[in-house]
């Protein structure tokens, strides 16, 4: 999807995916260590930023959207701490290898032919030991009507995320459903990939 789609998706004065940070995030970010350098990928409006920065955390976060970002800052702001912006086409420019302690990404959604591009990126990006974190809608979304791209072609295959992670050590691996009550664009039973992996 487009700059110019997400600057409209994010344009309400409102946070669409809400504030507060996504539910697998708040319950697996004990595993960073503490005072980590921390990526966030596709990370939007930065709710879950923010609550890694709130954390101790070193945050910087990754948007092809300069509204997703400017809302970035604004809720930093609100939250009195720093998080670093930059805006970025994932699906065409790749981040800086070996820099973070941790990754993360959260409902990061791209065309098929994008996304080996952008989860190699999102993995090298960390400096070996490091850990990377994501929850993204499965295929099987389409069905549930709750949220997420209405493509399938936007969705991602769990096959496609085991091949891309199979070099590296997984802690944890999920293909379910699961609740996600997050702002207005994310409401109800839905159907999700959560990976943890260790470089």
């Amino acid at each position: 999807m487009s700059k110019e789609h997400w600057d409209n998706s994010f344009s309400n004065q409102d946070f669409v995916y809400g504030e507060s940070e996504n539910v697998f995030i708040n319950n697996i970010s004990h595993i960073i260590p503490e005072h980590s350098k921390v990526g966030c990928f596709a990370e939007g409006e930065g709710r879950n930023a923010v609550y890694l920065a709130k954390l101790g955390h070193d945050v910087t976060t990754y948007d092809q959207s300069t509204i997703g970002l400017e809302k970035t800052k604004i809720l930093a702001r609100q939250n009195h701490v720093d998080v670093e912006t930059f805006a970025m086409d994932l699906t065409k420019e790749k981040v800086k290898t070996n820099q973070y302690d941790a990754a993360i990404m959260v409902f990061g959604h791209v065309p098929k032919k994008d996304q080996p591009f952008f989860m190699e990126s999102m993995i090298n990006s960390v400096k070996p030991g490091g850990y990377i974190i994501f929850e993204i809608y499965s295929e099987a979304q389409l069905k549930y009507q709750t949220g997420g791209p209405k493509s399938v072609d936007m969705l991602y295959d769990p096959v496609d995320i085991l091949n891309w992670i199979k070099n590296y050590k997984c802690i944890h691996f999920y293909y379910g459903e699961a609740e996600r009550e997050e702002g207005k664009r994310h409401v109800g039973l839905g159907h999700v990939i959560q990976a943890v992996i260790k470089k």
